[in-house]
């Protein structure tokens, strides 16, 4: 089997614009991958077209070879523009891989440890402003049947917080809690806002809603900072969208840095090297819980690592979405009553596209804005779940 062509498809998704990868084979395999990279999305489709000369011609089931050699011969390594590229492709490759046997893609990373994945919630504030509306988004939500909620209660706060503007983020957060109750699990998301200070002052003061976890506590490039949040924290401490590869993740596990650990699978080097990252966390008893408010490749791979890994924790979803989501592809996920995410078993990953309807929503620019704008992850009115909901039986 041979690589034949590998190109691009760009879908307006609201907050950012997916960018599904296309790989190719002279057997009529086609592998998908995600390469959606949120306001860089032209700059990585640039570096898939370099990543198409490359492949040409190659075998599509010799996935480590090809992306070591890939890696190693770009010359310039690491960030997120040439991660994002080379993770899609790697994905992709493990796609074709299991559709030609016709089995799901765990099934080549040893088999399912698991049939469902405990899940939570993001998105599923949209357009709450008061504490009374992230009270009755966060009930709605558990309605629907999230045992987890995730979100980012600082508004546009940058490395610094006051008095009072934390006693209005304690409020709301107190809010949520009294309106979900204890057996729900939160998750406050900090977006890499804050100094080493502040960032411990908020760990304490959020510790009475008990969290499982303040995640990005402070901006992603200083390790001795995060080092030291961690240490002086009453809360677990979440960190990794923002970091590349093994070399990314090693340092900060050495040097206990986290509590969980969140690799970002389209961002991270892709499904195998999530898989070792995973395996480095457990060597120190650190939860593994993806980053993943992203589309149905994204997701359908993550879901495949959560059959697979068992250090595996939690999956990170979007609650809602735009409405076209179910449309530009077969995924149709299952919520179960517990809280759970079951774990699709078809070949590869699982999805199939649907041209005619990605060609009706073409790229539209969408600026990160989240030290602009207090209120920054507002979709349409429109916004629907793409669940079903079921007992998983």
């Amino acid at each position: 089997m041979k690589i034949t062509s590998v190109d691009t498809l760009v879908v307006d998704f609201y907050r950012t614009n997916l960018v599904i990868v296309r790989v190719s084979t002279d057997e009529g395999i086609v592998g998908l991958g995600e390469a959606t990279l949120e306001g860089k999305e032209r700059a990585v489709q640039g570096a898939i077209t370099e990543l198409a000369e490359a492949v040409a011609g190659m075998d599509p089931t010799r996935i480590s070879g090809t992306l070591y050699e890939l890696a190693r011969d770009w010359y310039w390594r690491g960030g997120p523009v040439i991660m994002t590229a080379l993770s899609s492709l790697e994905m992709a490759l493990w796609d074709i891989s299991a559709r030609e046997l016709g089995v799901p893609v765990s099934r080549l990373l040893g088999g399912a440890t698991r049939d469902r994945v405990r899940a939570y919630a993001n998105g599923w504030f949209s357009g709450a402003v008061t504490s009374e509306d992230y009270a009755a988004a966060a009930r709605r939500t558990v309605d629907s049947g999230f045992r987890g909620l995730k979100w980012d209660p600082f508004e546009n706060y940058d490395l610094t917080i006051t008095s009072r503007q934390l006693d209005r983020v304690l409020a709301q957060i107190d809010a949520v809690r009294s309106a979900v109750g204890r057996d729900v699990e939160l998750f406050i998301e900090g977006h890499g806002r804050f100094d080493v200070t502040h960032a411990v002052k908020i760990a304490r003061e959020i510790a009475q809603f008990d969290p499982v976890f303040f995640e990005e506590p402070c901006p992603p490039d200083n390790l001795d900072a995060l080092v030291d949040i961690r240490r002086a924290s009453p809360v677990p401490i979440a960190a990794g969208e923002r970091w590349f590869g093994r070399q990314g993740f090693a340092p900060a596990l050495a040097r206990q840095a986290v509590d969980f650990v969140q690799p970002d699978v389209t961002h991270a080097g892709g499904i195998a090297e999530l898989a070792f990252i995973s395996t480095l966390a457990a060597t120190g008893y650190v939860g593994f819980a993806p980053h993943n408010p992203s589309g149905p490749l994204s997701t359908a791979a993550t879901l495949q690592l959560g059959a697979a890994l068992p250090n595996f924790r939690y999956l990170e979803i979007m609650a809602t979405d735009v409405p076209w989501r179910p449309e530009i592809t077969n995924e149709r996920l299952v919520l179960t009553e517990e809280g759970d995410v079951l774990i699709p078993t078809g070949a590869g990953l699982g999805i199939e596209l649907d041209l005619e309807a990605i060609a009706r929503h073409p790229f539209t620019p969408h600026p990160m804005r989240m030290f602009r704008d207090a209120v920054f992850d507002i979709r349409p009115a429109d916004e629907r779940s793409f669940f079903n909901l079921g007992d998983g039986k």
